[in-house]
């Protein structure tokens, strides 16, 4: 009897259960939203949300536009069923919200499916309280991060100091061994470099960036390579610049001629040779191409040889030519004695034998062009005066009916007296050394240094040239 008791007890308690289990299935179930904050959204049941038994269209819509008229999320809002199809309109501010309706339309009763027609557009909030914040977080990092930049700078500062003491002691050292200023300059700076590198790897290694120090130590030589691929020109100039200042092929002060220009060297820097033409402009030649040109110094030795041509008549004497063109040679001012100078046939031409004729003079005081200018006149004077002809170049004339020769007898007594003075005058002059469009024959290099010194070169940078040089512009 207690068995059968207990086992009616039981059953009772399991059919209880099962009735209460059976009611709340029954019950109508409500979607309960419970947005989280920002702007994600969320449902607070996973289970239908019940509307009615068999729900209408109309009862699904007005449920539905209820609920998400309730969240405040969307406006305007329209909510409409048709045969169990809901169609959502409206906006929003986010995606979030927009699925959010989407998936809660989709767990509503008697839903079959959902056409979202939901916009996205994002509105400009001017509330700055996130910047705030943000900017709080700076400070706070800030000051975490305040002592580690005051070591650092003091790290950093010791080591440049450091790196400029070994800089002035490398170049004491070097700079009685080395004539290049440049080279002392970047023996200097290689010494000193290893110790603004040791002064960066310890404030890496304080600051706990231990692998980044380290790579920065090791790619030190790559990243010279990459660069000087880079930025070839530029490093095919400095090495030229370099090569230049250990070579010496000119010095500042020095007449030059190179890549078709000649002038005056004003100044030598990392990039370009100035040089100051003889028509007073600066011309900025690049360092490499001076490096391959073909340099000609006219400073390095002060005798200069020059030459001009002359041609003489068939039936003149070549000999006594020489000699002629030889004593007008000996007899200028500025033609030196050794090596003498020379009168030397050249051509037989058309109708001239062409003597070439070739002088050495004083380039640092004579100029060359008012020199050879007065040889030229003095030569063809004197060839002149000793009845050498100087014809013109043969031409052919034809005459059908023959020319009459008349010969007329001219003296010096037909002449006025004026004609002949003048003619007497003329003389003097074409013997003189100088004409007044010669002037004074000095060479226009003095003038050029006082114009180079005068002026300021483009750029301004350090001249690379020896420090003995008259340059302009100090160097370090």
């Amino acid at each position: 009897m207690p068995s059968h008791s207990r086992a009616r007890s039981h059953f009772a308690q399991f059919a209880s259960l099962v009735a209460v289990i059976l009611i709340l299935g029954g019950t109508p179930v409500q979607a309960q939203t419970s947005p989280a904050s920002g702007d994600t959204a969320a449902a607070g049941s996973t289970r239908e949300i019940a509307v009615a038994p068999n729900a209408r269209d109309a009862q699904i819509a007005d449920r539905l536009e209820r609920i998400l008229a309730a969240s405040g999320w969307f406006s305007p809002l329209s909510v409409s069923v048709r045969e169990g199809i809901v169609f959502i309109d409206g906006q929003t501010e986010t995606d979030d919200r927009r699925d959010w309706a989407q998936q809660l339309s989709l767990r509503t009763q008697d839903v079959v499916a959902v056409v979202n027609r939901i916009e996205v557009q994002p509105t400009i909030s001017w509330d700055f309280t996130p910047t705030w914040r943000e900017l709080g977080r700076l400070v706070d990092r800030a000051q975490w991060f305040a002592p580690l930049a005051v070591v650092s700078v003091i790290i950093l500062v010791v080591f440049w100091l450091l790196s400029r003491g070994v800089t002035v002691l490398t170049r004491r050292a070097l700079q009685r061994r080395l004539s290049s200023q440049l080279l002392v300059n970047i023996a200097a700076r290689t010494v000193a470099l290893p110790v603004i590198l040791i002064g960066v790897y310890l404030v890496l290694q304080i600051a706990g960036l231990t692998r980044l120090a380290v790579t920065i130590l090791g790619g030190t030589g790559l990243v010279g390579i990459v660069v000087g691929l880079a930025f070839r020109e530029i490093a095919e100039n400095s090495l030229a610049s370099i090569l230049l200042s250990v070579r010496n092929p000119f010095r500042t002060g020095d007449w030059i001629q190179v890549g078709g220009y000649e002038g005056i060297v004003q100044n030598l820097n990392m990039r370009t040779t100035i040089l100051l033409t003889l028509d007073g402009n600066h011309v900025l030649i690049p360092n490499s191409l001076v490096f391959k040109s073909v340099v000609t110094n006219f400073s390095t030795n002060p005798g200069r040889r020059a030459e001009f041509e002359v041609g003489i008549g068939y039936a003149d004497s070549i000999v006594k030519a020489q000699d002629v063109i030889l004593d007008a040679l000996l007899a200028h001012p500025a033609v030196l004695d050794a090596p003498e100078p020379a009168a030397i046939v050249d051509e037989l031409g058309a109708s001239t034998i062409n003597i070439r004729v070739q002088f050495w003079f004083d380039g640092q005081t004579y100029s060359l062009f008012k020199v050879r200018s007065s040889l030229m006149r003095q030569v063809k004077r004197a060839l002149q005066d000793a009845g050498v002809s100087m014809p013109d170049a043969a031409r052919e004339i034809i005459f059908p009916e023959g020319v009459p020769l008349r010969r007329a007898a001219t003296t010096v007594k037909d002449k006025p007296d004026g004609k002949v003075a003048a003619d007497k005058s003329d003389a003097q002059a074409e013997a003189a050394i100088t004409s007044s469009g010669e002037g004074d024959l000095k060479s226009e290099e003095a003038e050029l240094k006082r114009q180079a010194k005068a002026s300021d070169p483009p750029g301004g940078e350090i001249n690379l040239l020896n420090p003995s040089d008259n340059a302009p512009t100090k160097l370090r």
